[in-house]
């Protein structure tokens, strides 16, 4: 069974639980690199879990290995008794270093029997490190000993083993290696990178990133080597990646610099205390400035850690609240390179939407870059294909979907024709009907308070329509039943098709909150059969979930439960993955499902966890949160519709 398990997320980015033999890890994670030797380690690892809340280290096994007292402490201590750290400790193989001098002493089977001999929660094996400028040919070459390596360390190791990801430049390879180790490791590290990040080519990693990320498995962490630079943190995050590493926080700190999510201060450079963390509150930067060198450095990597967790913390945080990609915006107007990094991301939306949520509580607008987030590519791919068969459409201003406004738009003109409307909204014309839907009903952006409000008054709707002379319907009579039942069709054909709609529609009503006018339940005589939230979409309850499966076909909108977990689902559990026998590819991380037994009985209604692809692939884990089951009435389907 995989080690690792998926809890919560925002898109490709995920918290989740890596279980190793001292202990789990929270991911995101940093694992700051504690150097060997104690004598170079600015901040002891005991320091770096109880100062500062790390849970867990990576160190360098070559280092070590190559060095007699350090090598001999740690065959007889383990490395956690070299570190004095009882927390989970990863090491590296000495591939940095080859990087760096061009060449290790040591062999890959050496390297990895020592790592094995220390007690490493997490061993890595020793790859041929690609650099970036390197040709398609070395890079094959390359990427070839690498997958050797990996196969045989697989196979002499029984613990965690992180298998690298190379390839250079090169999409194909990078694809070709990301499967070869996502069918070896229990942790995928993208490696070859560091040049990229010192650099600054941030375009160039998310190219990378790009290329790997379909094909590195949803049951492993991501470990992105090199990445300990918070202003970093957000971007790397959006991919997917699960853990850091670097020394950054003591590299810079050598050299007098600050590490800030917004980038890098030189502390010789400062005539303000600019910072008030913990640290900083207590001795001011300007006061560390005039410190003694070994003390001066030493408070400074204190600062620069410090700052490191506390930023992944805060993305951690944005993938829970679903806000990463407005934090990771953020952070790109820190510098250039970032943005370009982020325009570049933006170019490859592919690899984000088959986990891309069904929604997000809120769409902040950071920078104009945030119209191209995947959410909204997602959104206008669903518009166009719910357009095909819609009749030619005029545009109207951004209106709220309340029966005061609604109440003046006609449904239909004199001849009884029907009349399509689309209001105008920061994110293209989008069906009048449609327009409560994220990512377009809670858009707040720089439109909303600079050009024009966002609801027009009710007169100036009317007034707007006597002004369009080809415009021949009743602009006197109340046309709000018409547009909840528009509405209520709309709902159903963007989650289930035309047909379907038509057949569930029959006889439905909707039901309106009386504060805010929003369409809030859908009703047929005295059962609800949908509730709409905030985000616009309609989703079942148990009985309307029984029309939608009598309506869909059997291989659609439903995850298919197996024997083992029947009764626990219609009982109100959850379904954990490895009791999925099927799921409909088409639904996404918080669609509402149909959960059903092999013989098409409706179990319940589910809130996905995972998308569909990694139900199939993830050994652990929640797949869907069940939100209505079969041996319980629905709860509050009858309550007010109130906000």
């Amino acid at each position: 069974m995989s080690p690792f398990e998926l809890l919560e997320r925002d898109g490709l980015a995920r918290i989740g639980r890596l279980d190793t033999p001292h202990g789990p890890i929270e991911t995101p994670a940093l694992l700051p690199v504690a150097h060997p030797d104690p004598a170079r380690q600015p901040i002891p690892p005991v320091e770096m879990r109880r100062r500062f809340g790390v849970h867990a280290v990576i160190t360098s096994a070559y280092i070590t290995w190559r060095t007699p007292p350090l090598r001999a402490v740690a065959e007889e201590r383990g490395i956690h008794g070299l570190l004095q750290f009882d927390g989970p400790v990863m090491t590296d193989s000495g591939a940095f270093q080859q990087h760096a001098y061009g060449a290790v002493e040591i062999g890959p089977e050496e390297s990895l029997r020592f790592q094995d001999r220390v007690g490493s929660d997490i061993a890595t094996v020793l790859d041929v490190f690609t650099e970036p400028d390197a040709t398609h040919e070395e890079a094959a070459e390359a990427l070839r000993e690498t997958r050797s390596r990996s196969e045989a360390a697989r196979r002499s190791r029984a613990g965690l083993l992180a298998v690298p990801v190379q390839g250079g430049a090169f999409e194909d390879l990078r694809a070709e290696s990301a499967a070869a180790a996502s069918a070896l490791g229990d942790v995928l590290a993208v490696g070859g990178v560091v040049p990229l990040l010192e650099q600054y080519r941030f375009p160039e990693l998310a190219r990378a990133l790009a290329a790997a990320r379909p094909g590195l498995s949803p049951a492993a962490p991501v470990h992105l080597f090199g990445a300990g630079h918070p202003m970093t943190f957000a971007s790397a995050a959006l991919w997917g990646v699960d853990l850091f590493d670097s020394s950054a926080y003591h590299k810079f700190a050598r050299r007098g610099g600050l590490l800030f999510p917004e980038g890098t201060v030189s502390i010789d450079d400062l005539r303000e205390p600019v910072c008030r963390c913990a640290l900083c509150a207590v001795r001011p930067l300007t006061d560390v400035a005039r410190l003694p060198e070994a003390d001066r450095e030493r408070a400074i990597a204190e600062h620069n850690l410090l700052m490191s967790v506390e930023e992944i913390g805060r993305v951690r945080q944005a993938i829970r609240d679903g806000t990463l990609w407005e934090l990771a915006e953020r952070r790109s107007v820190a510098h250039p390179a970032l943005r370009a990094g982020l325009e570049e991301t933006l170019r490859h939306p592919g690899p984000f939407l088959a986990t891309e949520p069904a929604s997000r509580p809120s769409f902040r607008e950071i920078l104009p870059e945030s119209r191209r987030r995947p959410a909204v590519v997602r959104f206008r791919n669903a518009l166009d294909r719910f357009a095909r068969e819609r009749p030619l459409s005029d545009t109207i201003g951004r209106v709220a979907l309340r029966p005061e406004y609604l109440g003046r738009i006609p449904c239909e003109d004199r001849s009884g024709r029907p009349l399509a409307w689309d209001a105008e909204t920061p994110l293209g014309p989008v069906p009048l009907e449609l327009s409560d839907l994220y990512p377009v009903g809670p858009f707040l952006g720089l439109e909303e308070f600079a050009h024009r409000a966002r609801h027009r008054p009710p007169s100036s709707v009317t007034d707007e329509l006597r002004g369009r002379p080809a415009l021949d319907a009743d602009l006197d009579r109340d046309w709000t039943d018409g547009w909840t039942r528009r509405q209520i069709l709309a709902l159903l054909t963007w989650e289930y098709g035309p047909d379907v709609a038509n057949e569930l529609a029959r006889d439905l009503v909707g039901v309106r909150s009386r504060t805010s006018g929003r369409l809030r339940r859908i009703r047929r005589q005295d059962a609800t059969l949908f509730h709409v939230g905030t985000d616009g979409l309609a989703r079942p309850t148990f009985r309307g979930a029984g029309d939608v499966r009598a309506a869909l076909s059997e291989d659609r909108g439903r995850v298919v439960v197996m024997d083992d977990a029947r009764e626990f689902v219609a009982q109100g559990r959850s379904l954990f993955a490895r009791f999925v026998a099927a799921a409909d590819p088409a639904l996404r991380p918080g669609s509402s499902a149909l959960l059903v037994d092999r013989s098409d009985e409706l179990l319940g209604v589910g809130r996905l966890v995972l998308a569909p692809h990694e139900m199939r692939r993830m050994g652990r884990g929640v797949a869907a949160r069940v939100v209505a089951h079969a041996r319980a009435p629905d709860a509050a389907e009858d309550a007010d519709p109130e906000e």
